[in-house]
């Protein structure tokens, strides 16, 4: 059977997977006061963060309309997976089921599933690597639904951010913790719930600290390391992404490890400076 994977644009794509057929990415908006970007192949992370750190105000996105996922599953593809950023973050999901519904309306019955990652950014990369996989396994539709159901149960996602300020914009963090932190360079180790909102799991003075205690807390929690991909993203700060990179081969064995830089949603979470890591 034929496939084909969409995935909202907060899933980073390596080059492999945007050159392969089977991938296709449905696009969010990204708005900075009066700037307004499509987060697709002509974003400027750069330009971007300038943007956001100038501003007062917080950025804003906009998920991919129904009509484009709706477009998005008009293929010849027998089996269509959508994943998403997390419902608990976006409207991208409920977004994407529209469109299922208005696609199968229109056209009648193809076997669509939409996926929410209860994760974003390489999280949602990883589990469409995990359709794939189950996909070129010769699975049947249904077994890899609930294949990667199960997989993403068990997935995990954290991050640790060099600043507070987007977190403080949105109205996520008070002025005063934001300020103290800030003072005290304390940086929050955060990560995913299994409902797939944001929750501190730890803290640490210091960037480096802070990712020490992301990366062992991922080791503790991640069950058959040697079985699984690790991801990390990062945003404009390649040398850290690499130093965590070397870590985690120093102190854990995974199947494989790939390290990306952020589209633009990612980017809007995670600053200029943050690192995602997921398994």
């Amino acid at each position: 059977m034929s496939y084909k994977i969409v995935v909202d644009s907060c899933g980073e794509l390596p080059e492999k997977l945007k050159e392969d057929g089977h991938f296709q990415t449905v696009s969010l908006e990204l708005f900075v006061d009066d700037y307004h970007v499509t987060d697709d192949e002509h974003f400027n992370q750069k330009e971007f963060l300038r943007k956001v750190k100038e501003s007062p105000n917080c950025p804003k996105s906009a998920c991919p309309s129904p009509e484009a996922f709706q477009e998005a599953y008009d293929c010849e593809a027998d089996h269509v997976y959508a994943v998403t950023l997390s419902a608990q973050l976006s409207g991208s999901y409920n977004s994407a089921e529209l469109g299922k519904n208005l696609y199968l309306e229109e056209k009648g019955e193809k076997k669509i599933h939409v996926f929410d990652s209860k994760s974003a950014s390489i999280g949602e990369t990883l589990i469409a690597m995990k359709i794939q996989e189950y996909e070129e396994a010769g699975c049947s539709f249904e077994e890899v639904v609930a294949k990667v159901d199960a997989y993403i149960a068990e997935q995990n996602t954290y991050f640790v951010l060099e600043t507070l300020e987007t977190l403080r914009k949105n109205g996520r963090l008070s002025n005063i913790k934001a300020f103290v932190a800030s003072a005290l360079n304390i940086k929050p180790v955060m990560g995913s719930t299994s409902e797939g909102s944001i929750c501190q799991i730890s803290q640490a003075r210091g960037m480096g600290k802070a990712l020490d205690k992301m990366i062992t807390t991922l080791l503790s929690r991640v069950k058959n390391p040697e079985q699984k991909i690790l991801a990390i993203s990062h945003c404009n700060c390649p040398e850290r992404a690499q130093t965590i990179l070397e870590k985690v081969k120093s102190l854990g064995k995974f199947k494989d490890v790939f390290v990306i830089d952020t589209a633009g949603i990612s980017s809007m979470y995670a600053n200029d400076g943050g690192v995602i890591m997921a398994v």
